[in-house]
């Protein structure tokens, strides 16, 4: 089979790369916001039954207010952590033109930012479904969308991939400053461009690739709340 061109999925995994590195632990997180727990908004937590009861008997406006705020900063992390979540933040995005072109009274708002807000957290647990770390699982999504039909085989050299893509890079190549310097920024790509070349199936042809350039050069339009 020819060579294929993959500097597209190379640098959207630099970049995630970039965003993931620290000088202690190496972990991905919001930028700006120290890895805390107690930081973040747990929409899991909700009750959303309850939710709704408080919602008839409160001031509508403010408490769909409210839950429009938790679940635009619950997607903002999200969608930082992982690109690909991108068509999440579109729904809410549409949710939020058609609220305020008065589409929806502020009752069908509510119930659909309820509907989202369950939808984010199912997304959340993929990584357990994955068995996939919050990185492994940002990486297995760059190779994996737009939908590849993949077998149950296929599925696991991909995920196998994006492990040893991640273990490789921190322990080899993620110097302090890499993306400064030149020499460095190349081990990283060549590593890159090396454990995928030669642990993704073969059904990652040229034209699988191109598709993920694709939806690369989509993602990187989308403005994050």
């Amino acid at each position: 089979m020819p060579d294929s061109d993959i500097s597209e999925i190379m640098g959207d995994i630099e970049q995630l790369m970039d965003i993931s590195v620290a000088t202690r632990k190496y972990v991905i997180r919001e930028p700006g916001i120290p890895y805390d727990t107690t930081s973040r908004i747990d929409l899991s937590q909700i009750d959303f039954n309850a939710l709704k009861t408080h919602f008839e008997q409160a001031h509508k406006h403010i408490e769909a207010e409210k839950l429009r705020g938790a679940v635009q900063s619950k997607l903002k992390r999200m969608v930082q952590l992982n690109k690909s979540r991108a068509d999440y933040l579109e729904k809410f995005q549409r949710l939020i033109d058609e609220y305020k072109m008065g589409s929806h009274n502020v009752e069908i708002f509510f119930d659909k930012l309820i509907v989202l807000a369950q939808e984010l957290n199912t997304e959340e647990q993929r990584t357990i479904a994955e068995q996939l770390s919050e990185e492994e699982l940002a990486v297995f999504d760059l190779l994996t969308r737009p939908d590849i039909e993949l077998s149950e085989k296929e599925k696991d050299q991909v995920k196998k991939a994006a492990r040893s893509l991640l273990e490789t890079l921190k322990r080899e190549r993620l110097v302090l400053d890499w993306r400064k310097k030149q020499q460095e920024r190349a081990k990283v790509l060549t590593t890159i461009k090396n454990i995928l070349d030669s642990g993704l199936p073969r059904i990652y042809t040229k034209l699988a690739f191109r598709l993920i350039w694709l939806k690369g050069s989509v993602d990187r339009e989308v403005e994050i709340l």
